[in-house]
């Protein structure tokens, strides 16, 4: 059995996917971020619409910032974030 893990969501990502965070048991063919990213993708309207330019997506695992090829492994807690504005 697949292990859990925490996904969370930030800023615009969330309001578009309707929540914070939520925790779930990946499929196990999701290797990379972009595995995932794709893979939410499809998952409903709202993920679609928050990952419609996945490229942009700023993801970090278990509280570091990843390319969007890096392995997920492990990972406890994957946190997806849109793009950061200076100021």
């Amino acid at each position: 059995m697949s292990a859990t893990t925490k996904l969370m969501y930030f800023s615009w990502i969330r309001e578009r996917v309707g929540a914070s965070e939520e925790i779930l048991t990946l499929p196990d063919n999701l290797d990379t971020v972009s595995d995932l990213l794709s893979w939410m993708k499809t998952r409903n309207e709202g993920f679609a619409a928050a990952l419609e330019f996945p490229d942009i997506i700023r993801v970090a695992l278990d509280q570091e910032h990843v390319e969007h090829d890096a392995p997920i492994g492990s990972a406890k807690e994957i946190a997806l974030f849109p793009p950061m504005t200076g100021g």
